[in-house]
């Protein structure tokens, strides 16, 4: 009787399922780091993990060029292109884009990344924060020890996985500091160059009210309901969907500027610095490089993939970042827009972005699908409410 126990203890039910339907849950988790800890439970797993093809990388910390640099002060100085620190004309403003230059270069040969397994499991099982740790953005071509901890780069880690179909990087938080209060979104696409881009700002952002009593709301009512008519009467009758002639003398249009000027060169930026990892993963269906904050995210499909493998992009001259092309822009402003859960954004700006050589009839018929879905909820019903209110056409050179 203890020896049928015995035998029945032995029998490991988990053998008995399939390796599609172990594939089918890894590709669930997605998460790089969970999945680096899914790796070192036995050999089955180690050699599926692999082959998944979702794959979520979250990068939770920015090591600095400069505190890198001091923790490899013998390392070769002329490194590749983008191991170098990305310089803007817009500096000031991108404080974590100095970093996004470390992470995503090729990493470089070396006699210690050998295809042994051991190897192998452990730049697959350190994620981006070598044993749970947190991730991090180093030079590529190193390997930053910190309290016990390896970092690793997402090329260094995402190169174990050789099924790759979509794949998400979240960076830790987005690259132009703003203001508090302030709203600014971005949304790009990409091929070889910028195919379009849609940027929703505000200047400040008034919280729904909060809930009163139903007294309270009688007795308002009675007091102040003519008072509240004529009020939202007048401003119905000033606001007539034009740009207020304050707009051009307070600083409003010089400001949006600035945020249009700020994201693109944002979303170029991402999109130089991911290169490296499509030219590694060809078999990529949907790229999306985004950030913890939301504040911008870069998305590349199927044909944008294969149109950059093709047709390699053009980089700009002064920065480490994709050319953009000379667009075509279409503006709408409400100087107060108050959305469906209460809450009124003053100085609400939309900015719908496209290549100049894009024929005018693709735009017309693209423009409305692309703008309702481009932000989550409230932002994609004010980006809604913004089109329906006077266009302005603007148009920018290539830089």
């Amino acid at each position: 009787m203890s020896y049928l126990c015995s035998e029945v203890d032995e029998i490991d039910h988990f053998d008995r399922l399939p390796d599609s339907l172990l594939l089918i849950v890894f590709n669930q988790i997605g998460d790089v780091k969970a999945l680096g800890r899914c790796c070192v439970v036995s050999r089955r797993f180690h050699e599926l993990v692999p082959q998944i093809d979702n794959v979520v990388v979250r990068v939770d910390c920015v090591i600095s060029d400069d505190d890198a640099s001091a923790t490899a002060a013998s390392s070769d100085k002329t490194r590749s292109v983008f191991s170098n620190l990305i310089r803007l004309v817009f500096g000031g403003i991108f404080k974590p884009l100095q970093a996004l230059g470390q992470f995503l270069g090729p990493r470089k040969s070396s006699p210690s990344s050998s295809s042994s397994s051991t190897s192998s499991s452990s730049s697959i099982s350190g994620g981006v924060g070598g044993n749970g740790g947190n991730g991090t953005l180093i030079n590529d071509d190193e390997e930053m020890e910190s309290g016990g901890v390896t970092h690793h780069s997402p090329t260094q880690v995402l190169k174990n996985f050789n099924e790759i179909r979509r794949l998400r990087i979240e960076l830790p938080s987005g690259e132009l500091g703003i203001d508090d209060g302030v709203l600014l979104k971005w949304r790009a696409d990409f091929g070889s160059t910028l195919d379009n881009c849609l940027i929703l700002g505000a200047s400040s952002i008034i919280d729904p009210p909060k809930p009163a009593s139903a007294f309270s709301l009688l007795q308002e009512n009675l007091l102040h309901g003519g008072a509240a008519a004529a009020a939202a009467a007048s401003a119905a009758i000033e606001d007539d969907g034009s740009i207020p002639e304050s707009f051009y003398t307070n600083g409003g249009l010089k400001l949006r500027v600035v945020w249009t000027i700020s994201s693109l060169i944002a979303a170029s930026a991402r999109h130089y610095l991911l290169q490296p990892i499509i030219d590694d993963h060809q078999t990529l269906d949907s790229l999306i490089l985004t950030d913890s904050d939301g504040q911008g995210v870069l998305c590349m499909n199927k044909e944008q993939l294969e149109e950059l493998r093709v047709k390699p992009l053009s980089a700009s001259t002064a920065s480490k970042r994709t050319l953009v092309p000379a667009l075509n822009m279409r503006l709408w402003y409400a100087p107060q827009l108050e959305l469906p859960d209460g809450s009124v954004l003053k100085g609400a700006t939309l900015v719908a972005i496209r290549p100049t050589e894009q024929t005018s009839a693709k735009k017309e018929v693209s423009d409305v699908s692309w703008v309702s879905n481009a932000f989550e909820e409230p932002y994609g019903t004010a980006a809604k409410l913004l089109v329906k209110r006077r266009t302005y056409c603007l148009e920018m050179n290539s830089f």
